[in-house]
């Protein structure tokens, strides 16, 4: 099965090729900006034209969720229209297409875990742009799956992890919000996941949402604490609250995801979200 890997220098992408030699039976096309500018329709067709991957997994976004608020065109060109000339060119070649989505689409005003079908409102441009994304693979891809994550992490790339480990060996003590609740994800439980359930996910008819975090839940407070212990850090970690903390975009007071859906359907298990940080701090290290 060849798979095609877009945004590959990331920190999903990057954990792919990583776990690549435990799937024999796939053959990977690894892409970035510089192998395939995916904002170019023309380009992204005649790409697909000549390798004919039989399933895409889109690890490409704009990220820098406070950035976006004022980088707004560039934002919606990686989050929705890269993804629409995906989704459009995997369409005409009956390619699967894979798109990861984020827990920021929605308003955070749950009290219990976000299901899949759990009405969107996103409250940041990030968080529209991903969501007009996903309108995208529903709107133009034939088959595919949605796979709306949170708090994304891993040994590549920038990411809290890597940012309070910096910090922390810098300073005495850190200021983190604990008032914002989630789950830490780890992008190598995340890519892996993808890679097991990519041969099922082929059979399934059109689109397919499913949500997929590590298990349990955390504040940021919680996860930067475990991290310095994980890390033998010492350095002191105070919880203050969002409205101490100011930043552009307006983060999800609450955006725990479900995950019931994706493990009755494909039988797999997710790792406790602090067992994951420790295999990445063990990596790091």
């Amino acid at each position: 099965m060849r798979i095609l890997i877009t945004g590959s220098n990331g920190q999903l992408g990057n954990e792919i090729r990583v776990l690549a030699e435990d799937y024999p039976d796939f053959e990977f096309i690894y892409t970035d900006i510089d192998e395939l500018d995916i904002s170019n329709p023309l380009k992204v067709d005649a790409f697909f034209t000549a390798n004919k991957p039989l399933a895409v997994i889109n690890c490409a976004a704009y990220t820098a969720v406070d950035k976006a608020e004022t980088d707004k065109n560039l934002a919606y060109l990686i989050n929705c229209e890269a993804v629409m000339n995906l989704s459009k060119s995997a369409a005409k070649i009956g390619a699967l297409m894979v798109h990861v989505s984020t827990d920021y689409v929605f308003d955070g005003m749950n009290c219990v875990p976000y299901t899949e079908s759990d009405p969107t409102n996103p409250q940041s441009v990030y968080g529209r742009t991903k969501l007009a994304g996903e309108e995208a693979v529903l709107k133009y891809a034939e088959k595919g799956i949605i796979l709306r994550t949170s708090w994304l992490y891993s040994a590549f790339g920038n990411n809290f992890v890597k940012t309070m480990i910096k910090y922390g060996t810098e300073r005495d003590e850190l200021n983190v919000v604990c008032d914002q609740i989630g789950t830490p994800t780890y992008a190598r439980d995340l890519a892996k996941a993808i890679l097991d359930i990519i041969p099922q996910a082929q059979l399934q008819p059109g689109i397919q949402l499913y949500h997929y975090s590590n298990e349990g839940v955390a504040s940021w407070f919680d996860f930067a604490h475990v991290i310095m212990d994980l890390s033998a850090i010492n350095c002191k970690v105070n919880p203050i609250q969002t409205k101490d903390y100011p930043v552009k975009a307006a983060r999800p007071a609450y955006s725990v995801l479900n995950k019931a859906k994706i493990k009755e359907t494909f039988k797999i298990n997710i790792p406790y979200w602090s067992d994951s940080v420790k295999n990445c701090i063990l990596r790091l290290k």
